[in-house]
């Protein structure tokens, strides 16, 4: 029963971080053959997804808390911060750099967080730069460098709001896992991030309410597009990816949620032929070492738990 169950968990955190990936580049196709608005797309991403989260929260699990995070004046000031400055940030500045670019970049731009999240905490001398830390940092610059490049220092390989945007989810993320540190420790996982899609997505449906769109120009494959980005891609990637963390350890979730990235690019090479040039598959190759480093020595020299851990349980491509 227990192998079975181990089974069960590996087949869901390799489902789950392939869906993100996968969600990322079904995205592009969106914003490039069908013209969808990232405003849009963002704001019913994070809706659909944020309720189907919570009624699996309230179905399945320990329902008092879906409505219970509200009670404590402090934790719902600081859930709505998480919402605006942490979920929503990191879905548009994430799905932004797609639009300009490709899911392979905005995906693997994304993953500089974690460096991001060493580089502040060493700042504020919470701790302390190993010898690790400096390959993690060394990793992801060389990483991004030869893939914004190609190797070339005369010139980008990448449009300069696709690296912008993908930067700035980045940096999003680190303050996305830094933030929710707190409010992971008093309630579960799907009710946070659920209630944050909630929220992220009804603040930006103020600025592109859902329901402006012409659905007439949409057709049947995108529809089925649709589905997939907001379904598979948000809503059950994150399921399967908490589900998994019952029966694996965290670094065989880490491990394995490098699917994400790994996910992202081939799909995005293959699928939509966009061009990688050789320096760029280089980068690539730098970023998951990157995450393989970071996965495999998850011992921190933090005064405190490290916060990359909860990335695990937070992790929304």
């Amino acid at each position: 029963m227990k192998e079975r169950s181990r089974r069960t968990g590996l087949f869901l955190v390799i489902a789950g971080a392939t869906f993100w990936g996968v969600g990322g580049t079904v995205a592009q196709k969106l914003f490039q053959q069908f013209g969808i608005d990232v405003n849009w797309l963002v704001t019913v991403r994070l809706l659909f997804a944020g309720v189907m989260l919570l009624a699996v929260q309230y179905l399945l699990k320990d329902r008092s808390q879906v409505f219970g995070v509200w009670k404590n004046r402090r934790v719902a000031f600081q859930l709505v911060v998480f919402g605006l400055l942490g979920m929503l940030a990191v879905q548009y500045t994430y799905m932004a750099s797609i639009h300009h670019g490709n899911a392979a970049v905005a995906t693997l731009l994304q993953y500089l967080a974690p460096a991001m999240i060493i580089i502040y905490l060493v700042l504020r001398k919470q701790t302390v730069f190993t010898r690790r830390d400096f390959v993690t940092v060394s990793l992801a610059l060389a990483g991004s460098f030869f893939l914004l490049t190609n190797g070339s220092v005369s010139q980008l390989s990448v449009p300069a709001p696709a690296i912008v945007w993908g930067v700035l989810s980045g940096a999003a993320l680190a303050f996305y896992t830094l933030y929710a540190v707190p409010l992971l420790k008093q309630y579960d996982s799907l009710v946070v991030v659920g209630w944050a899609m909630v929220i992220g997505g009804f603040s930006l449906g103020f600025i592109h309410p859902p329901w402006k769109m012409d659905f007439s120009s949409l057709t049947a494959e995108a529809y089925l597009y649709l589905v997939f980005v907001i379904v598979f891609g948000t809503m059950l990637a994150f399921w399967f990816y908490i589900e998994s963390l019952q029966s694996l350890t965290p670094t065989e979730t880490s491990l394995l949620s490098s699917m994400e990235p790994l996910a992202a690019v081939f799909t995005t090479v293959i699928w939509l032929k966009e061009p990688f040039g050789s320096f760029q598959w280089v980068g690539t190759a730098c970023i998951f070492g990157m995450i393989l480093l970071l996965a495999l020595n998850k011992k921190s020299t933090s005064k405190t738990k490290d916060p990359l851990d909860h990335e695990k349980s937070l992790r929304v491509g």
